[in-house]
């Protein structure tokens, strides 16, 4: 006997299937979920080099993915031993100069610190005091701090693995999606025609967009940055220079630029008395920390036609509210509430004609 259409309890219960089925499915999903986002990310980010590369080698789609799995597995996974290499390296060395602090106690402040503007007087002023302290009233101030940064330390060891796993099954699911993106791309193309008509194809497209113009402007550009300032640290001759890097890497993501990494490397030469390298380090530091002014919007403009206030938004409010993966789903959420809307305005009827004023007699 076939179901009345208007048989309200069957269209509940089949709606509350849908919904137990699907979060379900996130549930299953749910470990993967961020290896999956950014999989897809990366892949969408960086398809137009992929068809690049294919057309160069001729057709050869197997050596190009292999070749950009390659590389995607060394932009991951080599910077993370860069810096746990520096910190197994240097752990003798670090170990030393705290048990030397904790022995003979800080040095007095630098000459320099005390004719620094605005607040030099005071900063060397609260330096001395801390220096002037019995060593057992500074190893009590230093115990707690160097506890808790123990603490984390070994936290952030532990979760090493699980971090390696992530970027492993990341790389897996990029090189699928470049093996196969284009039937994943045309069934979500196909899913969002059925579901929204030509809008929900062109809000698709319109997300896809998005992720490429954020990947290019600031993911680029802290690439860029970050690959820079390592470079100028290196050449000044600044300790642990690899994972400073990828420190400035981290904070170029975050939109807090290269500066905060730069310039203590900056103070630490000329308190080292080597001022020749501190100039150029200065110089390099306010070349590499304002270069993304005028470097990450041209590269925004060329990934989508998107105005730049909204991306911007996207990224912060993203960053802030999901974590490092906010920084595309931010953009997307806004452009495609901005093209939802827009669509939505320019379908509403015409204001009607205001009736001819009446003569007046």
């Amino acid at each position: 006997m076939r179901a009345s259409a208007n048989d309200l309890p069957r269209t509940v219960l089949a709606v509350l299937f849908l919904a137990l089925l699907i979060a379900g499915v996130f549930w299953v999903l749910r470990p993967f979920l961020a290896a999956l986002i950014w999989g897809a990310m990366i892949v969408i980010a960086t398809w137009p080099l992929r068809e690049r590369l294919v057309r160069w080698l001729g057709g050869r789609r197997k050596l190009v993915v292999t070749a950009l799995s390659v590389g995607l597995l060394l932009l991951f996974v080599l910077p993370l031993f860069l810096a746990v290499g520096a910190l197994v390296t240097n752990a003798d060395t670090i170990g030393a100069k705290v048990r030397e602090l904790l022995a003979d106690g800080l040095p007095q402040a630098p000459a320099w610190l005390a004719r620094a503007p605005l607040v030099g007087e005071r900063a060397a002023a609260a330096w001395n005091a801390v220096a002037d302290s019995p060593v057992g009233e500074l190893t009590q101030r230093l115990t707690p701090f160097l506890g808790n940064v123990a603490a984390w330390f070994a936290g952030q060891v532990g979760g090493l693995g699980k971090l390696l796993a992530q970027f492993l099954l990341t790389v897996v699911v990029a090189a699928v999606l470049w093996s196969s993106g284009e039937r994943w791309a045309a069934g979500i193309v196909r899913f969002a025609r059925r579901l929204g008509g030509e809008q929900g194809e062109q809000v698709v497209i319109l997300a896809g967009q998005a992720v490429r113009s954020v990947a290019l402007g600031v993911v680029v550009t802290a690439l860029v940055q970050s690959a820079l300032a390592g470079i100028g640290l290196a050449l000044a001759g600044i300790p642990f220079a690899s994972l400073l890097t990828v420190v400035i890497f981290i904070f170029a993501i975050a939109q807090l630029g290269p500066l905060p990494v730069l310039l203590p490397a900056v103070f630490w030469l000329f308190a080292q008395e080597a001022t020749g390298w501190a100039f150029f380090l200065l110089v390099w530091s306010l070349v590499v920390g304002t270069m993304d002014n005028f470097l990450r919007p041209w590269l925004i403009r060329m990934g989508a036609d998107l105005p730049l206030l909204l991306v911007f938004a996207g990224v912060l409010g993203g960053l802030m509210s999901f974590g490092l993966v906010g920084l595309f789903i931010g953009p997307v959420v806004l452009a495609v509430a901005r093209t939802l809307l827009g669509a939505w305005l320019a379908e509403a009827p015409a204001p009607a004609a205001a009736p001819a004023a009446e003569a007046v007699p």
